[in-house]
């Protein structure tokens, strides 16, 4: 019996690492839910000039997101790679945060926000591990990305159901 349970455990685990990561490869877009927004009168990040989901910390675009997170003037090229991964993750994530609580329904913009929060939570999960070593944080990136992708769904989920 414990054989069977630490297969399942491990076949579990593997999916739910293994679409983090895939999901990593695609560009990150809120739910069709969220995006709607704009539609009735809420604002869409591609207004705030965010719209390109492949953004880099260095692309002109995104000197106002830098100079509203303190960065101004920094020079991220000069910065270790997980710095600069870790930036060009945040410039996605950030503004389609921003984009899902702008929707009216307290409901919906909360779900919307969460799923973008929880994505940053798992870009840097996933920067840890490509560029972390301490074993006791590459376990807890693991349990980060493992719980936020469960969470991601649940959200993805209700709004599906919920949200006109």
């Amino acid at each position: 019996m414990t054989i069977a349970k630490t297969f399942f455990a491990t076949a579990l685990a593997s999916t739910l690492l293994s679409t983090a990561v895939f999901a990593q490869d695609a560009a990150f877009k809120l739910p069709e839910q969220c995006t709607a927004a704009k539609a009735s009168g809420g604002m869409d990040h591609s207004d705030m000039g965010h719209g390109n989901a492949q953004a880099t910390p260095s692309d002109g675009m995104n000197a106002g997101m830098m100079g509203m997170m303190g960065m101004g003037g920094v020079d991220l090229e000069s910065m270790p790679a997980h710095v600069k991964d870790n930036m060009g993750k945040m410039m996605v994530t950030m503004p389609a945060m921003h984009e899902g609580m702008m929707i009216e329904n307290p409901d919906v913009a909360f779900a919307c926000g969460m799923i973008a929060h929880h994505q940053g939570a798992i870009d840097m999960a996933n920067v840890m591990l490509a560029h972390g070593e301490n074993p006791q944080m590459r376990a807890l990136a693991d349990e980060i990305i493992a719980a936020q992708v469960g969470e991601i769904e649940q959200m993805t989920s209700w709004l599906a159901e919920n949200a006109n």
